[in-house]
């Protein structure tokens, strides 16, 4: 006697689209110093028209003003730039080209990355599912910590289960400063580096006691490269402008 088998049932689930990650960007500006020495009506217009264009791409895009005036040489503000669609972001910079200021700006650096999900937070998960989300969101702290971070291609070649191994004691360091926000994103294949790391933080010296204590970290030996560091402070792009001459 035969056995009947039950048919084969098919799911009527729809699959799911997957979610569509960010571009994140890091421009950093200098402000060349014959800017200063402009009629004030001249340098007025200039202002507000770079005003103009940075709220114009808020809608396109995320776009964050950070002053790193004095706290790195050579560079007076940072641009947070966060969207899904790459041509806004060409399109600001050709529109900043474009402008009176735009003749004084240089661009010492610019750091494009993507957000992915993380290999190592099953089961650790910062604010926010920091490490699984692919939208950044970014708070109101203000400071901001970046670096580009590029780790040694042993790192890579090491089996999943000691790289997992490695990194829960560098998470758990995390966890002990909670109120310390990171932001990691993906720059391969993008960029010069493998990742971009950006920590919203309320204050400096909890970031600082949080990177040294990772510098103590088995994971700290695959480190090639986490320079430059820039620390730059959330304000408005007016006050910027209004602080470069």
């Amino acid at each position: 006697m035969t056995t009947a088998t039950a048919p084969e049932t098919r799911s009527e689930s729809k699959p799911q689209t997957p979610l569509q990650r960010q571009f994140v960007n890091f421009m950093f500006f200098s402000v060349d110093r014959a800017f200063r020495s402009l009629p004030a009506d001249e340098k007025a217009n200039a202002k507000r028209e770079l005003a103009e264009i940075v709220r114009r791409y808020q809608g396109p895009m995320i776009v964050l003003p950070y002053s790193t005036l004095g706290l790195k040489a050579g560079i007076d503000f940072m641009l947070w730039r966060i969207g899904f669609d790459i041509d806004p972001f060409q399109k600001m910079i050709a529109d900043i080209n474009r402008s009176i200021l735009g003749r004084y700006l240089e661009i010492p650096q610019s750091l494009l990355a993507m957000t992915k999900h993380s290999q190592y937070v099953d089961e650790h998960v910062h604010e926010g599912q920091e490490g699984r989300r692919l939208r950044i969101v970014p708070g109101k702290k203000p400071f901001l910590f970046v670096y580009p971070f590029v780790k040694t291609r042993d790192w890579y070649l090491l089996p999943m289960s000691e790289r997992q191994r490695i990194m829960a004691e560098h998470i758990a360091i995390g966890h002990k400063y909670p109120r310390v926000k990171i932001n990691t994103t993906y720059s391969f294949g993008l960029d010069d580096q493998d990742f971009v790391v950006a920590f919203e933080s309320d204050t400096a010296d909890e970031f600082l006691d949080l990177v040294q204590e990772l510098r103590e970290t088995e994971s700290s030996k695959f480190t090639v490269r986490d320079t430059p560091m820039y620390t730059c402070r959330r304000t408005s792009i007016e006050e910027i402008l209004d602080s470069i001459g």
